[in-house]
């Protein structure tokens, strides 16, 4: 009985440890915040509520859409007006470049990347790369609008900027972005696509109706427009009318990645180390632009931002550092972790692969939006 009792515990182990290995980016996060922890006692002001709730409440309208049948209306949509596997992927990355300028970058790519794996499903395409540039387009395509994510929001009311010197300064990114994304997608395979899916019929017009006014709901929250807490309990409530059965079926792992990767940011911030490095080193704009981007890669962008907005004045190369830097690791922009997690919920052993390829992607597109507009921009006497 005990030796029993030993190795169903055995495989128990097993199986978390496995857990661990297949998400590596949670695992990753986990780490770093019981890490941080040493040097720095963790405060709950290191975390962002109306981040975490906003999140939270996105992730439940997403999947009520997906259960009642909505995103596959779209996707079959999509693949009936498509002749080719390449224009199926165009249309899906672009829409996340375009769509993510209005609703953020993270609401685009939970939009959108489960519409993707949807499609992937349904015809068995691979699209490993198509996630990876919707990920691009939904980090480039946000730098355009101080709405798009949220260093842009904080750095616009930060410095108290007007329109025109803003969007004077980061349309140069996001031409470059799409002219880079138009490369990318040529890359992609072209295969004919001889698709003819009947359209879905929704059921439930009705609860369809009210997750759309939900979403709204949700994203005039992000905007400040309703308060977070009010959209957190309009969706709950809506989930305890039409279907409870909701609130077990969201990742809440990509909740907890996020909250380790709060408390990590939250406590390397506050270290005397990094305080005397930022004094030392931002002196001037090209200081500034590349430690910018170069402490996103470790403590993603938008609590970079925060960081060295309290040593500088100079906003220009602060806003183009923060947004490029939202390219190149994982954790560069929270919004890259959405995408990973969503994809390994359905191709769990993929992981590696996705990161790897995921990698190469994003650092040959920090690589050529960081040295080129920093010489035009050095041409043009802007720096």
């Amino acid at each position: 009985m005990k030796e029993t009792v030993l190795i169903q515990t055995k495989k128990r182990i097993k199986l978390d440890l496995g857990f661990l290995k297949k998400d590596m980016v949670f695992t990753i996060s986990l780490v770093l915040a019981a890490g941080s922890c040493l040097f720095q006692t963790p405060k709950i002001e290191h975390l962002n509520f109306p981040v975490l709730i906003s999140l939270f409440n996105l992730m439940l309208a997403i999947k009520a859409f997906e259960e009642l049948r909505v995103l596959d209306k779209i996707a079959i949509s999509i693949l009936n007006k498509s002749n080719n596997t390449k224009s199926v992927s165009a249309i899906l990355i672009l829409l996340c470049f375009f769509s993510s300028m209005l609703v953020t970058n993270d609401v685009a790519l939970l939009t959108f990347v489960p519409l993707t794996l949807v499609i992937s499903r349904k015809t068995k395409m691979p699209m490993m790369e198509t996630i990876i540039l919707q990920t691009i387009a939904a980090n480039i395509g946000s730098s355009l609008t101080p709405m798009g994510n949220p260093q842009n929001l904080f750095i616009y009311s930060f410095y108290e900027i007007t329109a025109k010197p803003f969007f004077g300064t980061v349309l140069l990114i996001a031409i470059l972005g799409i002219i880079s994304l138009y490369f990318f997608i040529q890359r992609l395979d072209k295969k004919e696509l001889k698709v003819e899916i009947p359209p879905v019929q929704i059921n439930d017009s009705k609860s369809t109706t009210v997750w759309c006014i939900v979403l709204v709901v949700i994203i005039a929250s992000i905007f400040d427009v309703i308060h977070y807490q009010i959209a957190f309990i309009i969706t709950l409530m809506t989930v305890a009318i039409l279907n409870r059965k909701l609130m077990f079926k969201i990742d809440y792992f990509l909740l907890l990645t996020f909250i380790c990767f709060f408390i990590f940011v939250g406590n390397i911030s506050n270290t005397n180390a990094v305080h005397t490095i930022a004094t030392a080193n931002l002196k001037d704009a090209d200081s500034i632009f590349f430690n910018s981007i170069l402490i996103s890669q470790l403590i993603s962008n938008v609590p970079a931002s925060i960081l060295l907005a309290e040593f500088t004045s100079n906003w220009r190369p602060l806003l183009l550092g923060v947004n490029i830097g939202g390219l190149g690791t994982i954790i560069a922009s929270m919004a890259s972790v959405i995408s990973y997690k969503l994809y390994i919920q359905s191709y769990p052993n993929h992981g590696k692969k996705y990161l790897l390829k995921f990698s190469l992607y994003n650092f040959s597109f920090l690589a050529f939006l960081t040295f080129i507009p920093y010489v035009i921009l050095k041409i043009l006497h802007i720096f």
